[in-house]
């Protein structure tokens, strides 16, 4: 009995760290974990804010400092990344949302592999089903008289 009261003990405090643990992380964001969620806007640039190859970056710069900001506010990580993309619109965001017109952003990939796939099922089982191609047929019988009339015509043109 004592046992599985110290096992119950036991499993519920692991819970309870892995709780705290996981609200920590939710709390805490740092620049660092938000900059790899984040398209730097400088011209051309396709790197998250941390990679950013630019230099002297100025939308670098200003998107660290309002991150920073943020999260000196209090703000955790989705609140953060929202208010990123209202003031600069979702284009600043790595992956855009999975909801609305996005969707199709994350949908559509699986939908054209499951299309594609189907299509070459469907191509190479005709092409495996395809009946061999049938022996020519015996010629028909010949009208005599069609072939008296070529052998006139081919001992005329001294053919024969």
């Amino acid at each position: 009995m004592a046992l599985k009261r110290s096992a119950t003990v036991i499993v519920l405090g692991i819970l309870l760290a892995a709780t705290a643990a996981f609200a920590d992380d939710a709390r805490m964001p740092t620049v660092e974990s938000i900059g790899n969620e984040v398209q730097c806007t400088c011209g051309g640039c396709v790197a998250p804010i941390n990679q950013c190859p630019m230099l002297n970056c100025a939308e670098k710069a200003e998107i660290r400092a309002f991150i920073s900001k943020e999260i000196s506010d209090g703000k955790d990580e989705r609140t953060i990344l929202q208010d990123l993309s209202l003031r600069y619109g979702l284009q600043v965001l790595s992956a855009p949302p999975a909801k609305g017109f996005n969707l199709a952003v994350w949908v559509l990939p699986g939908v054209g592999l499951l299309v594609g796939l189907s299509l070459v099922v469907v191509i190479v089982r005709r092409w495996r089903s395809k009946p061999a191609d049938a022996p020519p047929a015996p010629p028909a019988a010949y009208d005599s008289k069609v072939l008296a009339a070529m052998e006139e015509e081919m001992k005329s043109a001294g053919l024969h």
